[in-house]
């Protein structure tokens, strides 16, 4: 099923599992996508939770993050009727950087729309591994 342009794409922003939208991407996706504050993760109005830190603000392991990307790609697949633009989650507040959070991306659906630093990831070529 192919999704009118003019129908606005969910906004997938980095969020705390305390549900606490105060700041960044979270904040506007609170006071102008729905997002419900005390909800940390999944859909909310036309957002998604996607968390990046725990209930206590501290930053996410890598393997974490994975596993609530995970879990988002599989939503994604299951509402191929609904667009998801992804924010550079876990690449402000929370300190990773892209070549670290991208790859977590690689195998997105065609409905959820990347920004375009983890585009520039996926494209570039794999680097060699140098041996001895």
């Amino acid at each position: 099923m192919t999704v009118p342009i003019s129908t606005p794409p969910v906004f997938v922003f980095g969020s705390n599992l305390a549900g606490r939208h105060g700041k960044g991407a979270a904040l506007w996706a609170r006071q102008h996508r729905g997002a419900i504050y005390g909800r940390g993760v999944g859909l909310q109005g036309n957002s998604y939770a996607l968390p990046t830190k725990d209930r206590h603000l501290r930053v996410l392991p890598l393997e974490v993050i994975r596993s609530y990307v995970a879990d988002f790609l599989g939503y994604a697949r299951r509402r191929p009727d609904l667009r998801f633009e992804v924010t550079p989650i876990a690449c402000g507040l929370a300190g990773y950087r892209p070549n670290q959070i991208a790859p977590m991306f690689a195998d997105s659906p065609e409905n959820v729309f990347l920004p375009t630093t983890f585009r520039a990831v996926l494209a570039a070529p794999a680097k060699a591994v140098r041996h001895g």
